[in-house]
């Protein structure tokens, strides 16, 4: 049996492997549920039917993502990760052939999955430049894109765009779907979800992975008008989001004042590393050659020698994240933090 070429062609992602003192190159929240909030999500797990399928809507679920974020929960798809979301609109929302436009740098998946599905994956470079709505308008138009899909604020930037532009690119482009990746918009103030209903043209996802702490259970939410929202949610698998991941994702979304205090805390961390590594520039000129001041959990940066100082950390049991010419750090605790500092300070 021969494979499709797609197949054999395909290059898997591929995470960093092993154990590490200190992973820093995911962007996982590095605050564990734990406490009351995790009592309430293990008894919640105790309930669960294990020998009857899920709930194939997620209404519970989806209901206390509504009310987290106040929108209506008529508009809320849940996902198996915001992975498989981005999957079944790759595979579904377009036909084989069809332009999806992204931007670059920006989440590596968009291609992978717009791939998979046989599309033409275009690509409009920005690189350090903030994205400029009209550049992406005469780019689709140019491309004739069935779709747009980015990430706000970016992943791996860390920079962000403004409402408006995001206004100005879905309505110029009313006949592209524009898929709005805010996974991190949990730690900057700018998200388009009260809007989402307004446009017939957007689809915003967000994810559980970053704020909330919830890497480990897969769980992702896609928010649309009820239009986009009928068809994705007949082209999803019946019942797509398992039992445990539903109970649990519903018990820390039901707690405010807990998912509040983790986003707090984690900008506050952020805030600890961008400082320390602005430090560490003044006191080492030359080598750390451009930090993006960051919306995200995370920092972006660029050394005089990424791959020495990729592999000095490596070595030292610190594993961050190499992109290219620049370096992405997930910011950790406080304590980790300093790890990294220190190791970075020997380094340079």
């Amino acid at each position: 049996m021969e494979l499709t070429r797609k197949i054999r062609e395909l290059i898997p992602y591929a995470p960093a492997e092993g154990k590490y003192a200190l992973r820093l190159d995911a962007n996982e929240s590095f605050i564990p549920l734990e406490g009351p909030v995790l009592e309430r999500a293990m008894a919640a797990v105790a309930a669960v039917e294990f020998n009857r399928y899920p709930d194939p809507c997620c209404t519970a679920l989806c209901q206390a993502f509504g009310e987290y974020y106040r929108i209506s929960p008529r508009l809320v798809t849940a996902g198996n990760g915001s992975d498989e979301l981005i999957s079944i609109l790759m595979n579904c929302f377009f036909a084989k052939g069809d332009t999806v436009l992204t931007i670059t740098p920006d989440f590596s998946m968009y291609r992978f999955y717009g791939q998979l599905a046989e599309l033409k994956v275009a690509e409009l470079p920005r690189g350090e430049k903030p994205l400029d709505a009209a550049a992406v308008v005469a780019a689709a138009r140019e491309q004739s894109a069935a779709g747009l899909i980015f990430s706000n604020p970016c992943n791996p930037t860390s920079s962000g765009v403004d409402r408006e532009s995001i206004r100005q690119i879905l309505k110029a482009l009313p006949d592209t779907l524009v898929v709005l990746d805010e996974a991190y918009m949990d730690f900057w103030d700018r998200s388009m979800l009260a809007e989402a209903e307004t446009y017939e043209n957007l689809i915003i996802l967000r994810t559980c992975s970053k704020a909330m702490g919830l890497a480990g259970i897969r769980l992702g939410f896609a928010i649309a008008c009820s239009r986009l929202t009928d068809a994705l949610r007949a082209a999803k698998s019946p019942y797509n989001v398992n039992a445990m991941t539903q109970v649990v994702g519903e018990t820390v979304l039901r707690d405010r004042e807990y998912l509040e205090n983790c986003v707090q805390k984690i900008k506050e961390a952020r805030e600890d590393l961008y400082r320390g590594l602005c430090r560490l520039a003044e006191r080492r000129p030359g080598t750390i050659l451009e930090i993006t001041p960051p919306l995200t959990n995370f920092v972006w940066l660029r050394t005089w020698d990424n791959n020495r100082v990729f592999e000095g950390l490596r070595d030292r049991s610190i594993m961050i994240r190499r992109l290219g010419d620049h370096l992405r750090v997930t910011a950790g605790s406080r304590e980790e933090n300093r790890i990294l500092l220190e190791a970075l300070e020997e380094l340079l």
